[in-house]
């Protein structure tokens, strides 16, 4: 059985950083695709970072950003851990909404319904 798990998220005030993990279990592709999604409420989910792990995929050209995230997030992967991580810095009023982290075989749409999720952590951004 997939498991997603979520976790790190928090209340801070504008500028904080918060640091979100996803363990990842009983996915067994030897190349996939991570994200992490977040959905405010009234408002559409939307990606925010992806990233391709597995055998071979070691270059930062795998990792993906939404352009309102880029230079304040960073995506990344422990492949011992089978962990996802979202470091979440410079954080913004905007950044507030539920953050889901997601699986999917690599080239694989996101609406599939073989995608994973995650239950979600919440991130509250104070100004």
């Amino acid at each position: 059985r997939v498991q997603l798990e979520e976790s790190g998220g928090g209340s801070v005030q504008t500028g904080g950083s918060l640091r979100l993990s996803c363990v990842v279990s009983g996915y067994t592709y030897d190349k996939d695709c991570r994200a992490w999604f977040r959905q405010a409420p009234g408002k559409e989910r939307e990606g925010v970072a992806s990233i391709f792990v597995g055998r071979g995929y070691t270059s930062a050209a795998t990792k993906l950003y939404t352009d309102s995230v880029k230079g304040r997030f960073t995506i990344s992967h422990d492949s011992a851990k089978n962990t996802l991580y979202l470091q979440m810095n410079s954080l913004k009023p905007e950044d507030t909404a539920m953050y889901y982290c997601a699986a999917k075989a690599l080239f694989a749409s996101w609406s599939n319904p073989d995608t994973y999720w995650g239950q979600g952590t919440q991130v509250t951004v104070s100004s």
